[in-house]
């Protein structure tokens, strides 16, 4: 499985729990996720990021489809490209180690 984790910085005036709403809204919807999670940063200390989504996917060629086609692709990845700071945005993914 492969764990697709991005923080986000949100562009001034933009509400981070709207944009958290829009991330949950992928459950149900976008076929490749196994499962999403989105929180909202809590401390607001000088090296936090206002907002975090992380998605498990099956495998590599799921992380494709979910970031080229799809309700991620077409409606959430829009909505947060406008309200966030995509500059200042970090993403990593990784391989989940079988247990």
């Amino acid at each position: 499985m492969i764990r697709h984790i991005v923080c986000f910085k949100m562009k001034e005036g933009c509400s981070a729990q709207e944009a958290r709403q829009m991330l949950l809204s992928m459950r149900g919807r976008e076929e490749t996720a196994l499962a999403v999670e989105a929180g909202v940063d809590a401390l607001h200390s000088a090296r936090s990021y206002d907002l975090v989504l992380i998605v498990t996917l099956a495998d590599f060629a799921a992380l494709e489809r979910y970031q080229t086609q799809g309700y991620h692709a077409h409606t959430v990845k829009p909505y947060m490209h406008a309200v966030t700071d995509t500059a200042k945005s970090v993403s990593v993914d990784f391989e989940v180690d079988a247990p």
